[in-house]
């Protein structure tokens, strides 16, 4: 069964005509400062994908708005419009982080007076500590080593227009940051972003589906999220040398070529599998699929039909 048979394949040409305006509201060095490590983006993809994806959402929020005055009126009290949660999904190195970070900016200028926040999911990663305790070092960022339970708890408060807040991660440490969180005080727009926003917790009676309003899934060739993952490997040990606390400095005292081969090592024993598995499978639960190519050019995108 072809798994694209509930989808719209649109061009980036037709795409880009959807929705046309004069000029991308965003500097070069805006962009510069969201763009993600290795991440190939210009102005001109604002223009012609991310703009109408905006568009898009913009449809969503006020199906979402009317949907909640008209709950208003058929039960004769004021109804207040729960946020719209937008999750972000994909492989690790294919550029959701900085998806994210320019639907975050475009959003906020789209919808004056609007709160949108931006979380990612591994703040509900389990602590090293947590993970050595429960024999699961070895499947960091696999299902099994996210609180899945907090995780859907702090969406249900995030529907439900409560304040919230997650342990934050760090990249530099690789691990939970002891007692850091990210506060979050019931925004309007939240943007929910990582590689597990897609997958089902063990729990009959909740969806993680459920939550979210509008979600995306960014797509490529396995092949190429390889390479790119090599490639920010690469700029990650460059980025490490003259930064001790960094994760990645231990790598840097090794010869290039072992650390490379721990990387490639790291991508087929644990990043691929689990984008095989457990990623990938979740694609077709996206409302919009955007398709990637060479130099992270998009150059198609899936619209769910129904």
């Amino acid at each position: 069964m072809n798994e694209f048979l509930n989808f719209d394949e649109i061009s980036r040409k037709t795409w880009q005509n959807l929705y046309k305006t004069s000029l991308a509201p965003l500097t070069h060095d805006e962009l510069e400062n969201i763009r993600s490590l290795n991440d190939e983006i210009g102005l001109q993809d604002v223009s012609d994908v991310y703009l109408p994806l905006v568009h898009l959402v913009r449809l969503y929020k006020k199906t979402l708005d009317d949907m909640s005055f008209s709950k208003g009126l058929f039960l004769q009290k004021i109804v207040k419009t729960p946020p719209l949660i937008i999750g972000i999904s994909g492989s690790v190195a294919v550029g959701k982080s900085t998806t994210a970070r320019l639907l975050q900016l475009l959003l906020t200028r789209a919808f004056k007076n609007t709160t949108v926040e931006l979380v990612t999911t591994d703040g509900f990663l389990f602590s090293n500590s947590e993970l050595a305790t429960r024999g699961l070092s070895e499947r960091k960022g696999f299902p099994e080593s996210y609180d899945m339970e907090r995780l859907m708890q702090f969406l249900y408060q995030m529907k439900s227009g409560e304040n919230g807040k997650i342990p934050i991660y760090s990249h530099e440490t690789y691990d939970i940051l002891p007692g850091e969180f990210q506060t979050l005080e019931s925004p309007d727009i939240l943007i929910f972003e990582g590689i597990n926003v897609l997958q089902n917790p063990q729990n009959d009676l909740l969806y993680i589906n459920d939550f979210y309003d509008f979600t995306i899934y960014i797509d490529a060739d396995k092949s190429l999220i390889k390479k790119w993952y090599l490639e920010r490997f690469d700029s990650l040990l460059k980025l490490a040398e003259r930064e001790p606390d960094n994760f990645y400095h231990q790598f840097t005292k090794l010869p290039y070529n072992e650390v490379m081969a721990i990387a490639e090592e790291t991508w087929q024993t644990v990043n691929l599998p689990n984008l095989s598995d457990y990623i990938a499978p979740t694609r077709n639960r996206a409302e919009v699929i955007i398709h990637k190519t060479e130099n992270h050019r998009i150059d198609k995108i899936y619209l769910k039909k129904f």
